[in-house]
């Protein structure tokens, strides 16, 4: 598994496209997917807002995926920096997107942060 991260529009999926692999077809959507697509996928984008959409499920669902799908390529934004939501629900969703980052890394072979379309390796190593 590798996991890519940094903020919104930093050249992630462009990276996963160019360093690992992926091809556009291969790319599923965390924003529409559907769990069963998102275990078969060989690149899910937008993890984060799969997270949203799975709610309290998202823990366990993201635990199984580790186990299921073990070669994907996860692409998420970085979404716990900056002000503090007011809503209780914005609150809980940047804890379990965090939660839900952490087990995906400690799962991962690689780890890869982009900032500006340049990768920083926090896991493994660049080939």
């Amino acid at each position: 598994m590798v996991m890519i991260t940094g903020g919104a529009y930093q050249g992630k999926t462009a990276y996963a496209m160019q360093n690992c692999g992926i091809h556009e077809n291969e790319i599923t959507d965390g924003k529409s997917c559907t769990p069963e697509d998102a275990l078969k996928a060989r690149c899910i984008t937008d993890y984060h807002e799969f997270v949203r959409r799975l709610g309290e499920d998202c823990i366990s669902f993201t635990e199984e995926l580790c186990r299921r799908n073990s070669s994907a390529v996860i692409i998420m934004n970085e979404v716990g920096s900056g002000i503090i939501p007011m809503e209780k629900s914005e609150r809980t969703w940047r804890e379990n997107v965090g939660r839900c980052g952490c087990i995906i890394a400690s799962r991962s072979e690689k780890v890869i942060r982009i900032v500006c379309g340049i990768p920083t390796f926090i896991k493994g190593e660049q080939k």
